[in-house]
């Protein structure tokens, strides 16, 4: 008999260290991203098993969530009904000959894109009027000429004949660029609702995946817009849409939606599933990164966003898209913000009337407003316009629109100092690229703000300087003409400072490559404006999927590897910014991947290479030679000169720190040397010839810290054409690098975590009557500096207890592990989790005085050493029950049995 797996998880998201400061904070933003679902399970079955027995297994004690019969995957979900017994049931199950393995199911939270920009319901937009852009360019949208999107698309590609599956919060399908319908014959032609709204959704499916939340809409939009009032289309028009939502108008997604939506897609005859979807995690065997490589091996091209947490710095790769063989988007940004304004009038001293587009913001009583402009400072570089108390000889401001300079302090600041001069109307001017709400709602006496460009503002303070007068003629924001207009992005053509970094905790290249994901312009719900500009590697990630779709087009293959591999080696390498200033120096790998993709490139190329990046891995596991292949479909031959470009070495530590560093990691310009078996390759038309790489890493590099060394093989042909290959590596050892931060008690106060102090006592409730949302519990917050793939959490006694309780588990005493523990598969976070006395094997610690015991398994390290964990203890805190003789007379397992049983679950693991 096989034994099933159980892989019980626990994910967070948060930075590493734990003090007492920060374990509040951090356990809030670990709802960001993914958790366990109490008493919810994933069977998987064995291909030929008969699911009757585990039917007959959980029927008494658990509730279907999902059927799980699908090609790849095999299985069901269910909801145990007593939370507290849940996971010994599910041991029990996961020893069943059906049975593959059992996992828990766990909660992400809908994606959080930043909107930079979104339309008013009802609005009308103008044709096409852009600023600073020429007219008689047929494509000048930002996204699709940075990425040779626009040249395939001029010579007619369009990914007809292909179906793109979207797994996200639905699509607004009644969108007029969308399609306007659902079904046979649409542009969203398939797809699912995984959350329906309400019992009419239930019971008409055909009602379709309606996007209510504006994710979907956008991510389609950037796929397949059709012609639309603002003059861009989605980079693969003519391609079919699915629509699969597995997160509601509110909320977010499960594991088992997960697996079901992209094996429907699969199964719905997806050529390819884009999805912005993820947490950090860095793990390639968790159970959602298995199932996309299950059908990424069946030749249906994955996409999945890095995630958007570069802030992080290095080490903090997304959930699904470290599956091995999925495509890891990152994001640059866009060179030319768009921007989407109302459009109004100014005087120039009496002279005819100049437009000028504008934001509202709140308040908006704009409406028949015709006033002058006061500036309150001729600096146009002033940090802190406003931001004090305005000098008693300033004039009444009634009569004017006040004119101010965002930054420092908040708008409502400003707004505040200039209406304690009798200010009715301020209008701000932005302080760097692009535009943003200004509310200054909370002022009462203001009746209108607003925002323009700096640009705008900046003129405008240039004339008033020389003694112009400028009178603004506003109207109603919801009456005004809306105008598209770009603007140049300083950042743009660099990383945007929030895309995720990589590597996985097994040291893959993740991302592999990066397109424009930084403010996109894109569809939106009707409902809620029908346009918005919106930042995010899933806005990156349906562009590279547009892109996935005008290729297979125009090669005639659908074969992800060889499209993967194509779009990495014509990808182009760029310089590192550090969200201030550029370098002259490359970004690494782990930020950028292979580089920006260059689609018409990757289409027409001849040389097909047989990788999309090489990984050195560590000093311990360091692979010194490596090779790869260059196949020459042509009809010629070709001689490439090979050369080693390398990136930056980033750091993983700073000096004497053991928590890794933030955005931007140090960097250093130490790069690693590559030998070639030959610099000069000859490769005959339709031959293959392999290259061999042999690697030093680079010299007199602090190894303590973790530098991660990366850089691009080049290949220049005669015939004019340029291929390269990203590279990775890391100096040291990263099993030697301490992993656990430290085990510090938590508490939960109706459901809300802090941090405790030691030798605290908890009055428990009865067993199985616990109300983590109102009870007043104890709990742990784990601090993991690094990934860890396993974490005990054991109890030891500091009372007397019976001695057949205590048994001794990796070198320390203990009467058993917490409920939740193990935790599988966790990211450098902290992970915090309450207890009402239950221990793994269903039986309750007596009252007493304890102390957490934590283990956390080291990156490559195995589960059966002891040496290879790191070890950490809580403060002292005692329980008591209100129940305590319901504790008394509860059988328990004897502390051998025990033992064993833990032992041999760690064997399957």
């Amino acid at each position: 008999m096989v034994r099933g797996t159980l892989l019980l998880s626990l994910f967070a998201a948060a930075t590493s260290a734990v003090t007492a400061k920060s374990v509040k904070r951090q356990i809030e933003k670990r709802e960001l991203h993914a958790r366990t679902i109490p008493g919810a399970y994933i069977i998987e079955f064995h291909e030929d098993a008969d699911p009757t027995e585990v039917h007959k297994a959980y029927e008494e004690h658990a509730v279907k969530r999902r059927d799980l019969n699908y090609k790849l995957f095999k299985g069901t979900s269910i909801h145990f009904r007593d939370v507290e017994t849940a996971e010994e049931r599910a041991l029990e199950i996961g020893n069943l000959n059906s049975v593959k393995h059992i996992y828990p199911v766990e909660h992400y939270e809908r994606p959080h894109d930043e909107v930079i920009w979104r339309g008013n319901p009802g609005r009308e937009y103008m044709q096409n009027r852009r600023r600073d852009v020429d007219p008689e360019d047929e494509d000048e949208f930002a996204p699709h000429l940075m990425t040779q999107v626009d040249r395939l698309r001029d010579e007619g590609f369009t990914g007809a004949g292909l179906k793109v599956a979207v797994i996200d919060t639905g699509i607004d399908y009644t969108h007029p660029a969308l399609g306007g319908c659902f079904g046979r014959g649409c542009l969203v032609s398939y797809g699912m609702d995984f959350v329906p709204e309400s019992v009419a959704d239930v019971e008409n499916p055909d009602n379709g995946p309606l996007d209510c939340d504006g994710h979907g809409t956008h991510v389609a939009g950037t796929i397949a817009a059709q012609s639309n009032p603002l003059g861009f289309e989605g980079g693969a028009p003519g391609v079919e849409l699915g629509a699969y939502k597995v997160f509601g108008c509110s909320g977010g997604a499960s594991t088992d939606i997960l697996i079901a939506s992209f094996n429907q897609a699969y199964e719905d005859g997806s050529d390819i599933i884009s999805a912005s979807i993820g947490g950090p995690n860095g793990w390639t065997n968790a159970p959602w990164a298995s199932a996309v490589t299950r059908i990424m091996e069946k030749g249906v091209a994955c996409l999945v966003a890095a995630g958007n947490e570069g802030e992080t710095g290095i080490f903090y790769a997304s959930s699904g898209s470290s599956a091995a063989g999925a495509m890891a988007v990152g994001s640059f940004e866009v060179t030319d913000i768009p921007i989407v304004l109302n459009q109004d009038t100014y005087t120039l001293d009496g002279s005819s009337q100049s437009e000028f587009g504008w934001h509202e913001g709140l308040p908006q009583a704009w409406a028949d407003v015709s006033l002058p402009l006061y500036a309150l400072s001729s600096d146009t570089e002033i940090p802190d316009d406003a931001c004090d108390p305005l000098p008693a000889d300033t004039p009444d401001l009634s009569h004017y629109i006040v004119l101010i300079r965002r930054g420092t302090c908040d708008f409502a600041e400003k707004a505040a100092n200039v209406a304690a001069h009798g200010a009715q109307y301020v209008m701000f001017y932005n302080n760097e690229a692009g535009i943003s709400d200004a509310d200054a709602s909370e002022v009462e006496a203001i009746q209108g703000a607003g925002m323009v460009t700096a640009e705008q503002g900046e003129f405008w303070i240039s004339a008033l300087h020389e003694g112009s007068e400028i009178v603004l003629h506003m109207s109603d924001p919801a009456q005004t003409d809306m105008v598209l207009s770009f603007h140049n992005n300083t950042a743009g053509g660099y990383a945007s400072e929030f895309t995720t970094w990589g590597p996985t905790w097994d040291l893959n290249v993740k991302p592999q490559f990066s397109a424009p994901g930084g403010k996109i312009l894109s569809t939106y719900p009707l409902h809620k404006g029908s346009y918005s500009v919106i930042s995010g590697t899933s806005m990156a990630t349906p562009l590279v999927a547009a892109a996935v779709a005008l290729i297979a087009e125009a090669r005639g293959t659908l074969d992800p590897v060889e499209i993967m591999n194509l779009l990495a080696s014509t990808a182009k390498p760029q310089l590192f910014h550090d969200s201030v200033v550029a370098y002259d120096y490359l970004a690494p790998v782990a930020q950028q991947g292979s580089g920006i993709i260059q689609a018409y490139d990757a289409a027409y190329a001849t040389v097909l290479l047989s990788t999309s990046s090489l990984a050195f891995n560590d000093s311990d596991h360091f692979v010194a030679q490596q090779s790869f292949k260059i196949r020459n479909t042509g009809s010629h031959g070709v001689t490439y000169q090979l050369s080693n470009v390398p990136a930056s070495t980033a750091y993983t530590f700073l000096s004497g720190e053991t928590v890794p560093d933030t955005f931007p990691n140090e960097m250093v310009q130490s790069g690693a040397t590559l030998r070639f078996g030959c610099d000069r390759v000859v490769v005959p038309a339709g031959e293959e010839v392999e290259v061999t790489v042999e690697v030093t890493p680079p010299a007199q590099l602090d190894e303590a810290r973790l530098p991660v060394w990366s850089g691009f093989i080049q290949l220049a042909g005669d015939d004019g054409s340029h291929f390269s290959v990203a590279y990775q590596g890391v100096s040291g050892s990263i099993k030697s690098v301490p992993v656990l931060q430290g085990a510090h008690n938590a508490i939960y106060v109706n459901g809300e975590a802090d941090y405790a102090n030691g030798n605290e006592t908890y009055v428990l409730p009865e067993p199985h009557h616990v109300d983590p949302g109102t009870d007043r519990l104890p709990g742990i917050a784990i601090g993991l500096s690094m990934g860890s793939e396993l974490v005990h959490v054991d109890l030891v006694p500091l009372s007397p207890v019976d001695p057949d309780l205590v048994y001794n588990f990796f070198g320390h005493e203990t009467i058993g592990a917490a409920f939740f523990s193990p935790l599988l598969f966790n990211p450098r976070a902290t992970i915090p989790s309450w207890w009402d006395g239950e221990l793994d094997d269903d039986t309750f610690a007596p009252a007493g005085r304890y102390k957490w015991a934590v283990r956390a398994l080291r990156i490559f390290g195995d589960p059966l050493n002891a040496d290879d964990y790191e070890y950490a203890e809580s403060e002292p805190f005692t329980i008591r029950y209100t129940e305590s003789h319901a504790i008394e007379k509860k059988s328990v397992k004897k502390s051998g049995d025990k033992l064993a049983e833990r032992l041999a679950r760690l064997q399957n693991m």
